[in-house]
C-alpha cells in the first residue's frame, strides 16, 4: 500500500520519503536515528521494527543481519515489507511472500526503494531514475523529485492520500520532518510544505540548541540576521 525511498548523503544525513493511499503514512512507517540509519516498515506494517532495527544497527549489526533478525522474530513476516539503510555499508530489504502486488524493492550503494500495492515495477524504476536525475540538488529535493517520478509512473494502484519527508542530520531530532496525512495530491502538497519550510522554518531551526551549539542562539536580532543570510545565499546559488 506504499512506496518509499531511503537515502544518505556524504554529509552523514539520512533522508526518507514515502507515499501511500493510507492515512498518515509517515506516522508509523518512517524511523531514523542520528549516525545510525533509516528504516521504512510497510505493507501490513510492523511499527516495532523501527526502534528494534535502529537498536540493532547501533549495536553494530549490518543492515542484512538487522532485517533478518526483525523478520525472523515476527510471526507476521510474510505480510511485511521493510528496508534498512545504515550509516555505512550496504542496505538490505525484505518483501514478504504475501505482500500484495505489484511489490518489490531495489538496493543501491547509498539509497534504496521499496513498494507494494503499486501500479507496477515501473513505479520503482521511475523513483530510482528520478533520484538519480536530481543529483547535485539538496537531499530533500532529490527525494521529492524521486517520489514525483514514481507517482507519475502510477504510484499506489489504489490512488493517493498521504506522504511524508524526513531529513535527519547530526542532531538527535530531525532537521526536517514534514507530513501530509490526507490530501488529494499529497506529493504536490509535500513539495509545497517543503518550499514553505524554506521561508523561515529551516533557517530558524538551524539556530536552535544542539549537540555542538549548547543553548543555540537566543539573540532574536542575530536569528533574524541568520535567516536573511540564508536567503541571500539561496538567492546567490540560484542566480
Amino acid at each position: 500500500m506504499t512506496w518509499s525511498i531511503l537515502a544518505r548523503d556524504d554529509q552523514g544525513r539520512f533522508g526518507v520519503a514515502i507515499a501511500s493511499r493510507f492515512f498518515a503514512v509517515g506516522a508509523l512507517c518512517v524511523h531514523t536515528r542520528r549516525g545510525v540509519g533509516a528504516i521504512a516498515t510497510q505493507a501490513l506494517m510492523n511499527p516495532m521494527y523501527g526502534a528494534a532495527g535502529l537498536a540493532l544497527l547501533e549495536a553494530g549489526q549490518t543492515a542484512e543481519s538487522t532485517v533478518s533478525a526483525l523478520i525472523h522474530a515476527d510471526a507476521g513476516r510474510a505480510h511485511r515489507q521493510v528496508h534498512v539503510l545504515p550509516a555505512a555499508g550496504e542496505g538490505a530489504a525484505c518483501t514478504g511472500a504475501q505482500c500484495i502486488g505489484w511489490c518489490g524493492h531495489a538496493l543501491f550503494e547509498d539509497f534504496s526503494v521499496a513498494g507494494n500495492m503499486l501500479a507496477g515495477p515501473q513505479v520503482i524504476d521511475a523513483t530510482v531514475q528520478g533520484y538519480r536525475d536530481a543529483a547535485g540538488r539538496p537531499l530533500a529535493e532529490r527525494l521529492l523529485a524521486a517520489m514525483a517520478a514514481g507517482e507519475a509512473a502510477g504510484g499506489d494502484k489504489r490512488g493517493k492520500q498521504a506522504a511524508a519527508l524526513r531529513i535527519h542530520a547530526d542532531e538527535d531530532y530531525p532537521q526536517l520532518d514534514l507530513r501530509v496525512d490526507d490530501h488529494a495530491e499529497p506529493i504536490l502538497e509535500l513539495r509545497r510544505l517543503y518550499e514553505k519550510s524554506l521561508e523561515r522554518f529551516q533557517p530558524f531551526t538551524a539556530c536552535l540548541a544542539g549537540r555542538h551549539d549548547g543553548a543555540g542562539l537566543t539573540d532574536r536580532g542575530e536569528i533574524e540576521a541568520r535567516i536573511e543570510r540564508f536567503h541571500a545565499l539561496r538567492g546567490a546559488a540560484g542566480a
